[in-house]
């Protein structure tokens, strides 16, 4: 028998207030048995788990997310997180509309947006 993954797993300094930030990212909510202050905080149809870790994070991402907007463009997109508290980390985005964007959530933890499947497609 072959293993599945479970949940990806985010190392995090404040598990709720990081599942937070996921849950507007992802428009997903946090599990109904979650409440801030909890140490494990799970976005389960994301299948993401944020714990809390008494180190900061101190070097790039090994692992990342990538979004892919379903509703907008890449760049409403980035505007849109950026607005829920992301910062810009680097402009991948090319003139002929190809690439992504490099952004950091509240914690420091890097993410890609990039372009849409309509983007894609044109």
């Amino acid at each position: 028998m072959t293993s599945v993954i479970r949940h990806t797993t985010v190392d995090s300094a404040d598990a709720y207030g990081l599942a937070q930030f996921w849950s507007k990212v992802l428009d997903l909510p946090v599990h109904e048995d979650d409440k801030p202050g909890d140490e494990e905080v799970l976005i389960e149809e994301a299948k993401v788990l944020f714990i809390n870790v008494p180190e900061a994070k101190t070097v790039k991402n090994r692992l990342h997310f990538c979004l892919q907007p379903e509703d907008r463009t890449r760049d409403e997109e980035i505007h849109r997180v950026l607005a829920l508290g992301a910062t810009l980390v680097a402009d991948r985005r090319n003139p002929d509309g190809t690439g992504w964007a490099v952004l950091a959530d509240p914690e420091g933890n890097e993410f890609c947006v990039l372009r849409s499947a309509a983007e894609r497609a044109s």
